[in-house]
């Protein structure tokens, strides 16, 4: 009896143990694990310079919404490179861009690359609403 009393107190350990070893709280779910970054997407190329070389007409090959401050980066032979920030402005299949730095010349491969964006800090009246609540509640704990 005590054998068998012995054998039941050490299997529900052993399950107690492996089911308490499986969980890892530093491990991220599944749902929080982060995208994987893309690689640069080939958006156009360059269409036109204009003689002053301060910026550059883009031909993008599809549908692109150029935002204002993007930046992108030209690729040309000879490994010539730029790097450029869109203007905002566009017209039909066409986008203005700056040149920043680097070498462009019509005909140069343009490709884009989505960054992801921090998440928004809170604002001073969010921090100083959440502070408040936090006194409120320590106050009402209190009582």
């Amino acid at each position: 009896m005590k054998a068998i009393s012995a054998i039941l107190l050490a299997s529900s350990f052993w399950v107690c143990f492996v089911s308490c070893a499986g969980t890892n709280p530093d491990k991220p779910k599944a749902e929080e694990k982060k995208n994987p970054v893309e690689g640069p997407k080939l958006v156009g190329i360059i269409a036109s310079i204009p003689s002053d070389k301060r910026f550059v007409l883009i031909q993008s090959y599809g549908k692109w919404n150029v935002e204002s401050g993007q930046i992108l980066t030209t690729r040309g032979p000879d490994d010539r490179a730029a790097n450029l920030k869109t203007t905002g402005e566009s017209l039909g299949e066409f986008a203005a861009a700056d040149l920043q730095s680097g070498e462009v010349q019509v005909g140069d491969a343009v490709y884009f690359q989505s960054v992801n964006k921090p998440p928004a800090l809170p604002t001073t009246t969010e921090v100083s609403q959440n502070q408040n609540k936090s006194k409120l509640e320590t106050v009402q704990k209190k009582k």
